[in-house]
């Protein structure tokens, strides 16, 4: 079996005294799509170029394409295709001379694709970098990353600027494009529903930590809401093992948990004498519970 794409051990990262990043393990097999999903100044952003190599790691290590990620070959680098959440356009440039400078680093530049791309997202090309809004400069900046045909696409935030019509057109071109099929791509947000639309794996990021990853599926499963209504009043200190959230009224709880199983329901229906209700949750109602 061949090594994933990225394979991330105890990865650390650390600011003077205070911690970006601590214990994040993790793999991404060829193929997958994986969304970062954390709130603003969970890690997302730190956590991306630290397994890029942009930022040495304070502990632990990762590998991209089995090199280290401090240390990998051009020819590595020219596998991998990075749109960092603030763009490194050059602003006195217009759109087609940053194209062409950005081609003229890769000999497989598919000049026909990024010709199509430019015409159905209607990037301007004849206009300076520092005259375009931020979400034309995004755009341009996705098309710099796609031209050679990036085995391994990293975006991060990369459609944060967009008003909703347009990222819903942008993320179905991008992640839908036959282009595409074949790559891993590894993309951060703080929009849960983009996430969804787009990504088969997920990593949710809290305070530096890698909180939960896996398929969305899994996940959709393994964390539900309980409506419980018991014969008799529960305590005020009322819990469960791996509950994230608990509100009790009298004889009956409402409960958000983890790591469900159809037979913990019956078990806890038994221990209870209660009626338990299980509601299935959508990725933003889970992301929620496990930011509470």
């Amino acid at each position: 079996m061949s090594e994933p794409i990225v394979v991330a051990r105890g990865l650390g990262k650390s600011y003077g005294q205070r911690t970006a990043l601590t214990g994040i393990s993790a793999d991404i097999e060829a193929g997958d799509v994986v969304g970062v999903l954390g709130k603003n100044g969970a890690g997302k952003t730190t956590l991306l170029e630290t397994l890029l190599g942009f930022s040495p790691p304070t502990e632990g290590s990762a590998r991209v394409f089995g090199e280290d990620c401090l240390a990998m070959s051009a020819a590595t680098k020219g596998r991998i295709g990075f749109v960092p959440q603030q763009d490194e356009l050059l602003g006195m440039l217009s759109g087609r001379q940053q194209l062409a400078v950005t081609a003229a680093f890769h000999s497989g530049w598919d000049h026909a694709l990024i010709d199509r791309l430019v015409n159905e997202w209607a990037v301007p090309l004849d206009r300076r970098l520092q005259t375009l809004s931020v979400g034309e400069r995004q755009k341009l900046s996705v098309l710099t990353a796609l031209g050679h045909h990036p085995e391994l696409l990293v975006l991060d935030e990369p459609v944060a600027s967009l008003d909703p019509i347009a990222r819903r057109q942008f993320l179905a071109e991008l992640f839908e494009m036959p282009e595409t099929k074949a790559r891993t791509v590894l993309f951060s947000s703080h929009i849960v529903s983009d996430l969804e639309r787009a990504a088969n794996k997920v990593w949710i990021i809290k305070d530096g930590r890698l909180h939960w990853q896996g398929e969305i599926d899994a996940l959709k499963e393994s964390v539900v809401r309980l409506h419980i209504r018991a014969r008799a009043p529960l305590p005020s200190g009322f819990s469960i093992p791996d509950a994230l959230a608990v509100r009790v009224d009298g004889t009956a709880a409402t409960v958000a948990m983890s790591q469900w199983r159809e037979e913990r329901g019956e078990a806890l229906a038994r221990s209870l004498d209660a009626a338990i209700e299980v509601e299935p949750l959508g990725l933003e109602e889970i992301f929620v519970e496990l930011n509470r």
